[in-house]
């Protein structure tokens, strides 16, 4: 085993880590560390994480479903849709030119950063805080 093979479980424990905990996709973490951390082009690094989510999603869905935070119905059509939108998207993304995708890429994560920090800090405004018993 060598230092980047190291490297790269502990890359994708950090990313299943925060998949299972935070809730987000492992795609946002796997990404960067291997576009960033590993100097992957976009395309290599966006199919490699694809492969690399299939057995991160699956061991924290189940643990999920064990623990009842689940609900099936909707988890399997967003699956379906997902799956078909991944497909096409995939078929896509082999047409996008790597440093176009790389902005997409991205342009999104700064989005989605912001979109999460305002709704964070507008909790963070609207909660009451309890009295000092």
């Amino acid at each position: 085993m060598s230092w980047g093979d190291g490297l790269a479980i502990l890359g994708g424990f950090g990313a299943g880590l925060l998949s299972g905990f935070i809730g987000i996709g492992g795609g946002t973490a796997f990404v960067p560390i291997m576009t960033v951390g590993f100097r992957f082009n976009q395309a290599l690094a966006q199919g490699t994480s694809l492969a690399a989510i299939v057995p991160t999603a699956l061991v924290g869905g189940i643990t999920h479903i064990r623990e009842g935070n689940v609900l099936l119905g909707p988890a399997l059509w967003m699956g379906g849709g997902g799956a078909v939108g991944a497909i096409l998207g995939a078929l896509l993304a082999l047409y996008v030119p790597g440093p176009l995708l790389a902005r997409v890429w991205g342009a999104f994560l700064v989005l989605f950063a912001l979109r999460l920090g305002r709704g964070a800090w507008k909790n963070v405004a609207t909660t009451t805080p309890i009295p000092p018993a």
